[in-house]
C-alpha cells in the first residue's frame, strides 16, 4: 500500500498533526469534505490550489474501494468493498416502509464467533477493522443510495471485539462539525459477550443495543452458537438488565428463526421467560438459506405460530420482512473470500 496518510478515519486535530498542515482550519476543511463524501482534493472548492496539490502528494481520502455493488430488486444494495491488504468486506442498504435508509455496516473481515446459521461465522476471522475503514463503510453508501438515517453494526464480524474501532468510528459520524449523525440512530449488534455488554453500558458510546439470542435454551444455543459456553445465558440476562437500567434503553432480542429448531412451544416458552422482567424488544426473522448449511426455513404457519405465542405473553414482537436474498445481503449471509485476487 502507498504510505500517503490515510485521513479518513482522523480527527481534525489529527489529520493537522499527520500532515503539519498550517494555517490549522485547513484540517477542519478537509475534515468537513470528508464528511460530504468528497472523493478527491479537487473537489474541495475552499482550499487553494497549491494545497490540494501537495495533499493528493502526501495523503489519500480513503484506504479502501468499492469492488462490486449488487442490487436487489426489493430495493437492498450490498457493496463488496477491498481493504487495502486485499482483504473483502460488504456493506449493506436497507430501505424501510418509510422510506428510512439504514446502512448495516462489517466491523471485521470474517468473524470468530462461528455461529452455525450464518455464512460470515464460516469464514474465521481475517482482522479487525480500522475506524476509518468502517467510516470508508458509511461513506461509500451515502454515496451510492443518498443521505442516509441510521447505522447498524449487524455486518460481518463481532462489534464487540472491535468496540475501540466502534467508538471512533461513531465518534467521528456524530461530531457536529462532521456528519453530525444522531446517537439515537446507532445500533450494535452482539452475539452476547457479556463482558462487552457490561464495557459499553459503563463506557459507552451512547448507542441502542440488540443481542442476536435466537434461542433461549442454553443447550441449543451452545450447539448454534459456540459463545455461549463462555457466556451462560443467566449471566447474559444480568448484563441486559444492567445495560437497561444504566442506559435507560430498550434492548431488542434478535432470533433467526430455524425450522424445527428454535419455533416450537418449548423455545417460545423459554424465549418468554428470559424476557420476563427485561424491557425488551422481540425482533424475529425467518432464517435466510446459505450454501452448504443444512438448516431449513420456517413455513409462514411455524412463523406464525411462533410469533402468536409470544405476543400471547404481552411480548413486544416484530417479524422482520426479508430483504436482499437475491444478492446475498440479508441477515446471516454476508461473507464471500476473504482474500481478492
Amino acid at each position: 500500500m502507498s504510505e500517503k496518510t490515510v485521513l479518513t478515519g482522523l480527527t481534525p486535530e489529527e489529520i493537522s498533526t499527520s500532515l503539519q498542515l498550517k494555517p490549522a482550519f485547513r484540517a477542519k476543511q478537509i475534515y468537513e469534505w470528508i464528511a460530504k463524501g468528497a472523493d478527491s482534493f479537487e473537489q474541495m472548492s475552499n482550499i487553494d490550489k497549491a494545497t490540494r496539490e501537495k495533499l493528493s502528494e502526501t495523503a489519500i481520502l480513503r484506504s479502501s474501494t468499492v469492488s462490486q455493488v449488487l442490487k436487489d430488486p426489493d430495493g437492498t444494495i450490498k457493496l463488496q468493498i477491498t481493504l487495502n491488504d486485499g482483504r473483502a468486506i460488504e456493506t449493506v442498504l436497507l430501505t424501510d416502509k418509510e422510506g428510512r435508509k439504514t446502512a448495516c455496516v462489517s466491523c471485521q473481515a470474517g468473524c470468530a464467533m462461528k455461529c452455525a446459521f450464518c455464512q460470515t461465522g464460516q469464514l474465521g476471522l481475517g482482522r479487525n477493522l480500522t475506524a476509518g475503514e468502517i467510516v470508508e463503510e458509511f461513506l461509500f453508501m451515502e454515496k451510492e443510495a443518498g443521505k442516509l438515517d441510521n447505522i447498524v453494526f449487524m455486518g460481518m464480524g463481532e462489534p464487540m471485539q472491535n468496540l475501540e474501532a466502534i467508538r471512533k468510528a461513531v465518534a467521528i459520524l456524530t461530531d457536529p462539525k462532521g456528519r453530525a449523525l444522531s446517537s439515537r440512530r446507532i445500533t450494535l449488534s452482539t452475539c452476547g459477550l457479556i463482558k462487552g455488554i457490561y464495557e459499553l453500558a459503563n463506557n459507552g458510546p451512547k448507542m441502542r443495543l440488540a443481542i442476536s439470542l435466537t434461542t433461549a435454551d442454553e443447550d441449543l444455543r451452545k450447539e448454534l452458537m459456540p459463545v455461549t459456553s463462555g457466556n451462560p445465558l443467566s449471566e447474559l440476562k444480568k448484563s441486559i438488565g444492567y445495560f437497561i437500567e444504566k442506559t435507560g434503553k430498550r434492548v431488542t432480542l434478535e432470533a433467526a428463526l430455524l425450522s424445527g429448531k428454535n419455533t416450537g412451544k418449548e423455545s417460545a416458552d423459554r424465549l418468554i421467560d428470559f424476557a420476563r422482567g427485561l424491557d425488551v424488544y422481540i425482533n424475529l426473522i425467518p432464517w435466510n438459506p446459505v450454501p452448504g448449511l443444512e438448516f431449513t426455513t420456517p413455513s409462514n404457519d411455524e412463523v406464525k405460530s411462533f410469533v402468536r405465542m409470544l405476543e400471547n405473553a404481552n411480548l413486544n414482537v416484530n417479524l422482520r420482512t426479508r430483504r436482499g436474498e437475491k444478492i446475498g445481503g440479508a441477515c446471516g449471509q454476508l461473507g464471500r473470500s476473504q482474500i481478492q485476487s
